[in-house]
């Protein structure tokens, strides 16, 4: 799956910056869902997860994260591949996560991490499912402190 990536416009000024995520006219958006937000400490995993449904556009705009996709979709024409991606305040861009993806991301900043999240549908955890960290699906090892 080669994720679908936009740089994202930012007004900086000498008061600070204003960083935009997503806009209605984008196409990227399809349908607003919800919002959220994620905090991550640095070298805290949170992985592996994939939504059946579910079309997330994640932004970092504090801090910098490691996020890592899995591909296993058997129609795919990247199937089994992996892409990983630093997003976050020097690289900060919308990174798109169809459904049926997996997924996982670290913090490597010094500072925790803000994850932003524009899904298509609200949260419901039945149309989710998850992963180990170590499991016999996804060829990715972690080197860090783990959390569920």
């Amino acid at each position: 799956m080669k994720a679908l990536i936009e740089p994202l416009k930012q007004i900086i000024d000498e008061r600070g910056k204003v960083m935009h995520m997503l806009r209605c006219d984008s196409p990227l958006f399809k349908q607003f869902g919800e919002v959220y937000f994620s905090l991550v400490h640095l070298g805290v995993v949170k992985a592996w997860k994939r939504h059946l449904k579910m079309t997330q556009h994640f932004a970092v705009p504090v801090g910098q994260i490691k996020l890592v996709l899995y591909d296993d979709r058997k129609d795919s024409t990247t199937s089994n591949q992996l892409e990983v991606h630093e997003l976050g305040e020097s690289n900060y861009s919308l990174l798109v996560i169809p459904p049926l993806v997996w997924y996982g991301f670290q913090g490597i900043s010094k500072e925790s991490a803000l994850i932003g999240n524009c899904t298509d549908i609200p949260h419901d955890p039945d149309e989710s499912e998850r992963l180990d960290l170590k499991n016999d699906v996804i060829p990715y090892h972690w080197e860090a402190k783990i959390c569920p």
